[in-house]
């Protein structure tokens, strides 16, 4: 049964934004000496020069925390915004990779901004996981709630093994020691257009995977309990380069429909972020003729559900009043079309 992909959003503005990165920039050259991996390899096949890591490169010891980065960036994403924590009526947060099953990070996070007695969620998802909370920030903004804070995150410590060299590692774990670096970012969400006053003109959240094999596994049990026949983290990179592509069209045009905007009159786009060469290689194919990409994949690495924050954040500086964004995730896990339609409005 067909059911409707992008939904118009009335009354739902962005705030303020921020990210939070940790430690110095890792380079190819820093990961090449410490896993056993070409950095020209990583340069041709991946195209990501750098990333970050909550933990030491050498040692395996974690130094930030998701609730570190967190934390790091909903604080800094509420100072932009003009709001205080006392204002905020609800906190959404989503990772893949969470500190702990329990307690939540979200109410961890919750606890280190001096929040209290008001709603707390956590989603688990990949990618698209910033957009859905986005849309159940959406949700509470319509019940009558005036302000909220959004956060996502993710941290690879419990996935990507510093003692273990290349020669050791399947082709399809491989991949994600180059893929992936930890991050999080945040926004603040309002029912008017208060701080940055980005209203979101449209919304698309949409499972799209029926019938089809994930793209991307990621086992909870992580390197200490090893099974040979249980995978731990695995990339089908081939069906990603096949089907993210097609995807991120099928959204632009989703997003478009919904808005009823016309492709020149598109200021800045943010496409899907999972690596620089899977960047520019959709940018490409999508052929807008006049909108400025946002991108920071090719810096941060694969954040996961801190990327469409990472990429807010650095598209707020940019807007003015007038300009329109269109923001791309395509989440291959288990195969999820997400987007936003964004329009900086003039509150002169």
């Amino acid at each position: 049964m067909s059911r409707p992909t992008g939904t118009p959003v009335p009354a739902f503005h962005i705030a303020g934004t921020a990210a939070a990165l940790p430690g110095p920039a890792v380079t190819n050259a820093d990961l090449g000496k410490v896993f056993g991996i070409s950095e020209e390899w990583i340069d041709l096949f991946v195209g990501t020069r750098t990333r970050h890591f909550g933990w030491d490169l050498g040692t395996g010891e974690v130094l930030h925390s998701l609730a570190d980065l967190c934390a790091e960036a909903a604080g800094r994403a509420l100072d932009a915004s003009g709001f205080a924590a006392s204002e905020l009526d609800f906190l959404v947060l989503t990772t893949t990779t969470p500190d702990t099953l329990l307690p939540t990070t979200a109410t961890q996070v919750a606890d280190r901004l001096g929040l209290n007695y008001l709603p707390v969620y956590q989603i688990q998802a990949g990618c698209a996981g910033a957009v859905q909370a986005l849309d159940l920030g959406r949700a509470l903004i319509a019940s009558g709630h005036r302000a909220g804070l959004v956060v996502g995150g993710d941290v690879t410590a419990r996935f990507l093994d510093p003692t273990r060299g290349a020669a050791t590692l399947p082709t399809q774990e491989l991949i994600n020691y180059v893929l992936f670096g930890d991050g999080a970012g945040a926004a603040v969400v309002s029912a008017d257009p208060e701080g940055e006053a980005i209203g979101v003109r449209a919304l698309l959240n949409c499972f799209t995977g029926q019938g089809r094999a994930p793209g991307q596994t990621i086992d909870w049990e992580g390197p200490a309990r090893r099974d040979p026949d249980r995978r731990m983290l695995h990339e089908d990179y081939k069906a990603i380069e096949e089907g993210v592509p097609l995807m991120a069209g099928e959204i632009l045009w989703q997003l478009l429909e919904t808005t009823g905007w016309s492709p020149d009159k598109i200021d800045f786009l943010l496409p899907p972020q999972l690596s620089g060469r899977m960047t520019w290689r959709i940018v490409e194919d999508l052929s807008l003729p006049g909108p400025r990409e946002i991108s920071c994949v090719a810096e941060t690495g694969n954040t996961g559900n801190a990327l469409p924050f990472v990429q807010l954040d650095r598209l707020v500086p940019e807007l003015r009043p007038g300009d329109r964004a269109l923001a791309l995730v395509v989440e291959s896990s288990k195969w999820i079309k997400a987007g936003l339609a964004l329009e900086k409005e003039d509150t002169r």
